[in-house]
């Protein structure tokens, strides 16, 4: 193959996209901007799996440490499971790629996303996204359409496409967006409490940007198809079912179908509807003389397992079009409610006793118990990658077993939870209070007890709730929300605080968060590949902030403020400041003195380089213990001061000498012992022995005491 290159200039640097040098057993892609290059894959299987009904997409985007020029830590030197940096670059490539390839392509498709040199100026993660849909255009997978992703920050007033990450920490919006030339797929992101209005401008911002990379993919495109002749894409699937089974399906169900979507609120009830309805239909099928199910001269009968799955996909699809229908003629939802109707909702704080803070947030049938516990520096956890090495002192887990739905399974964290929890962790970050203020690392741990859609926002509701239940002075509580829409030609239904199945059967899923003053982190992912324009996304956000307010509404009836003190099982925090000279005396050799201190009295001890000490302790008893124990250590001796000290040596014709302060020893000279003549100093001192001394004289840096006058 030849060598094929195009570029262009986009913000001041030059972005260009080159094929057929590396990876040609692949379709593949070598994205370079600045000194930042990524080669992305894209590769399909020649047979197609039977027997699935889904799209069988992987997207793994994997950082070498050799591109940053880092070795990794750890015994083995090799790169080794995803990180969650990673991981969430590979959900940014997939989710606006995933809705453009046809869902009966059935040929196991793998995009893999290398980044074999970084530059810090330049991220990543966007130049594999273009990589990707560049691979995909090349190549035989039906995908036909360029879709670009950029960054987008706002500095002093003004957005920057694809800011540097020096740039990003003063940037008050920070957001991914994906598109297609008409419209806009995928956003996910942070701000500091924008507005609205603000919001949609740094959408159509990043959606001019994406046009640009999407025109220099098709540049790439036509390069290519020059010297390779059109790229014809592979025959899809289109698994077709006659009509005549399809009618009698339908015609079976019709009426309990349509009893179950309009009367049916609850997850378990439509659950065991369904199973009745299932039966019915493979009853049905059954009894029925149709080819299909019985066979004919050139086949088999269908056995029950095809009969089964084949009643189930006529039912599910008749079931999505009538529910559908239902929420965009009759402006009537799943469970009964309006369109703009949110879910009942009750708050608790205070439900685990012994954690620092804890929550139970209920809305509708999802509900997330959120404990929250607070530690020391030490606690930080050190995250390391092409960017330099730093410690995140503001920790979020989210956990969705499977008995939440339901459902039996393993125990796992996969992809979609390391998403969420993200994406929970950027709405509350901003709003927490600065480390010089509150020094301690935050960890707050979501358990999803019942999903019935929105247990992300669920995670950001509970978490503010346990953050003030906790007594974490944060600046104002936050709130989320999910957000969803149902889409006919003209027809168009938005829809506030989606359930589960509404998730399944819409056209998008936009997840809100923010506070009464502005947007803080959004998550959406449109499902239909026409996108959404700007025009309905205001729409949409119009009816996220009322719904948001609401339940911050709900939420401040609960617990309004921090609470005024913290947990009694929290660490306390005290700081001394000891002298720069002493801080060797109070670590001790290899940490021995320091260990020891932290052993008798049960504190954690922290010093920094400028001898400040920060001492955490669960009660006043440890921290005071701990603090005396310093003080003696650094505390300068002073001529006249009586000590008690220990006799550490004695030597008979010259005295002995005994540590008076930690670490520091004197001589107490044969004259000073006593008020008679002593000729053996063992007669009057023993090894280990302790004494009160006198300090009298400190010269050249020795001290020497006296035990004569205190007699």
């Amino acid at each position: 193959m030849k060598k094929l290159n195009t570029s262009v200039t986009f913000e001041g640097r030059e972005y260009s996209l080159e094929t057929g040098r590396l990876a040609k057993f692949a379709n593949s892609v070598l994205v370079k901007c600045g000194d930042t290059m990524v080669l992305v894959t894209a590769v399909a299987s020649e047979k197609e799996l039977e027997g699935i009904d889904f799209l069988p997409l992987q997207v793994e985007y994997k950082e070498k440490f050799s591109a940053a020029g880092k070795i990794p830590g750890g015994f083995l030197k090799r790169e080794g499971r995803p990180t969650d940096r990673e991981v969430l670059c590979s959900r940014l490539i997939d989710r606006p790629i995933r809705p453009m390839i046809p869902k009966t392509w059935h040929h196991e498709t793998q995009i893999i996303a290398n980044v074999f040199s970084s530059d810090p100026d330049v991220n990543s993660e966007t130049l594999a996204a273009v990589g990707a849909s560049a691979a995909l255009l090349i190549s035989e997978i039906p995908f036909d359409v360029a879709i670009s992703q950029v960054r987008v920050g706002r500095l002093n007033g003004k957005f920057i496409a694809n800011p540097s990450n020096a740039q990003l920490e003063h940037c008050d919006i920070d957001i991914s967006v994906s598109g297609s030339d008409v419209a806009i797929m995928m956003v996910e992101g942070e701000m500091k409490e924008i507005s609205e209005d603000d919001f949609v401008a740094a959408l159509e911002f990043a959606h001019s940007k994406i046009r640009e990379l999407n025109a220099l993919q098709m540049q790439l495109l036509k390069l290519f198809e020059a010297e390779n002749g059109t790229v014809v894409k592979k025959a899809v699937s289109t698994d077709e079912t006659p009509e005549e089974v399809v009618a009698l399906v339908q015609n079976a169900v019709k009426d309990e179908l349509h009893k179950y979507v309009h009367t049916v609120s609850t997850k378990n009830e439509r659950h065991d509807a369904r199973l009745v309805i299932k039966e019915h239909v493979v009853e049905t099928l059954t009894n029925s003389d149709l080819p299909l199910i019985k066979g004919d001269a050139d086949a088999e009968p269908a056995t029950k397992e095809q009969i089964e799955k084949l009643g189930d996909e006529i039912v599910s699809k008749f079931e999505k079009k009538m529910m559908r229908a239902m929420i965009l003629d009759d402006k009537i939802r799943l469970d009964g409610r309006k369109l703009d109707q949110i879910r009942p909702i009750s708050c608790e704080i205070g439900v685990l006793p012994r954690t620092h803070g804890s929550a139970l947030f209920t809305r509708g049938e999802t509900q997330s118990l959120t404990s929250l516990t607070l530690g020391t520096s030490r606690d930080e956890q050190m995250i390391d990658g092409l960017q330099p090495t730093y410690n995140e002192r503001f920790i979020l887990h989210y956990n969705f077993p499977p008995f939440s739905v339901g459902e039996t399974g393993r125990l796992m964290t996969g992809r979609r939870e390391i998403g969420h929890g993200h994406l929970a962790w950027r709405a509350l970050k901003d709003l927490l209070p600065e480390q010089e203020g509150f020094p301690y690392t935050i960890r707050i741990v979501s358990d999803i007890l019942e999903s019935n859609g929105s247990s992300s926002m669920a995670t950001v509701c509970a978490g503010s709730l346990a953050l003030f239940n906790a007594g974490v002075p944060m600046k104002k509580p936050v709130a989320g929300i999910a957000m969803g829409l149902i889409k006919e030609e003209d027809k168009v239904a938005i829809l506030s605080d989606i359930l589960g199945d509404e998730d399944f059967l819409g056209d998008m899923d936009f997840k809100v968060c923010g506070t009464a003053d502005g947007i803080t982190a959004c998550q959406m992912d449109i499902k239909i590949d026409e996108g959404l324009s700007t025009d309905f996304l205001r729409k949409a956000l119009d009816q996220a902030k009322q719904g948001r307010m609401h339940i911050l509404g709900i939420m401040n009836d609960c617990i309004g403020k921090p609470a005024a003190d913290l947990s009694p099982f929290a660490p306390r925090f005290t700081s001394i400041k000891i002298p720069q000279d002493t801080i060797g005396a109070v670590i001790g050799t290899g940490g021995e003195t320091i260990r020891s201190i932290v052993k008798e009295t049960g504190a954690e001890i922290n010093i920094e380089e400028d001898g400040t000490v920060l001492i955490a302790a669960t009660t006043q008893e440890a921290s005071d213990a701990a603090i005396a124990i310093i003080r003696s250590l650094t505390k300068k001796p002073e001529v006249g001061t009586v000590y008690s000290g220990v006799v550490k040596e004695i030597r008979e014709e010259l005295g002995a000498f005994v540590e008076f302060m930690p670490k520091t020893q004197g001589l107490l000279h044969i004259s000073q012992i006593a008020n008679e003549r002593v000729n053996k100093v063992s007669d009057y001192l023993k090894p280990g022995e302790q004494i009160e001394v006198k300090l009298i004289e400190i010269r050249d840096g020795k001290f020497r005491l006296s035990r004569k006058v205190l007699l």
